[in-house]
């Protein structure tokens, strides 16, 4: 299947996708505590998507039956919210996605509720730097493989942990999931050139362990063999027509955290 190159125009409405995934995703970090049942977040989820002008674009697909993806611990991605309580010290891993005017915007945090094993909050914190530094290295010119290299290269440098072979970030338009698929790991120098248009998720999600899966019974909660606990960040971002990037699902661009990594962000959208 080929690549779905995006016009400026284009890009401008999934901005409005992605920044409504942004703020639900940070109204559910402001609403999350000890004691919630998962499916209150995504009746939160599900309400701030509506009041935004979007529909969700998980809740259906493939018959999945929630609006986000909520996964606890063990639990990596995919996680179906239900009755269950959040515990104290739990990391808990939300996805998020929503579509406006028939595009799609996709987004995922980890975020440690109550008090949280400061080694739980080092996985989520160098999941989320990896991410950063995905995107940093998926510049206009650069090959798709140099992306997954960042993100493996960054979190080899911060210890052991397992990144997860069979799942990935991948491009997305007027359908969340597109090629290509997008790795997190790799050698770099691979794959296609990034161009003006480029729209990807770049999304990494790694355990304290194995880097092994399996799929549970609900066919859908990806979980780790070892029962490590994992985290999983993502952002969806787009190449424009200035050469520089640009983080749809961030509130700011991304202009603080590819900032800081030194790349200048877009003014286009």
């Amino acid at each position: 299947m080929a690549i779905q190159i995006k016009t400026l125009e284009q890009m401008k409405i999934m901005r409005k996708a992605g920044l409504l995934v942004g703020q639900t995703l940070e109204l559910l970090r402001d609403s999350i505590k000890v004691g919630m049942r998962t499916d209150a977040l995504d009746a939160i989820a599900a309400a701030s998507i509506k009041r935004g002008g979007g529909t969700s674009n998980f809740k259906g697909y493939h018959g999945f039956p929630a609006t986000i993806c909520v996964s606890i611990n063990d639990e990596i991605v995919h996680g179906i919210p239900g009755d269950r309580v959040i515990e104290d010290g739990d990391v808990v891993s939300i996805d998020c996605g929503a579509i406006i005017d028939g595009w799609h915007g996709d987004a995922a945090i980890s975020i440690g509720v109550g008090n949280v094993d400061p080694a739980d909050q080092k996985m989520m914190d160098v999941c989320d730097e990896s991410m950063w530094r995905g995107i940093a290295a998926g510049a206009t010119g650069a090959r798709l493989s140099d992306i997954g290299h960042a993100i493996e290269d960054y979190i080899k440098s911060q210890g052991k942990y397992g990144i997860l072979q069979e799942y990935g970030g991948h491009g997305i338009g007027t359908e969340m999931h597109q090629e290509p698929h997008v790795l997190n790991f790799g050698r770099r120098g691979f794959g296609p050139i990034l161009t003006e248009g480029f729209v990807l998720a770049i999304e990494p999600m790694i355990t304290r362990g194995t880097h092994k899966t399996k799929v549970m019974a609900d066919n859908w909660t990806v979980i780790s063999t070892d029962n490590s606990r994992g985290a999983h960040f993502e952002n969806s971002y787009c190449l424009l027509p200035d050469g520089k990037a640009f983080v749809l699902t961030a509130p700011d661009g991304g202009k603080e955290r590819l900032g800081a990594l030194g790349v200048e962000i877009s003014t286009l959208l």
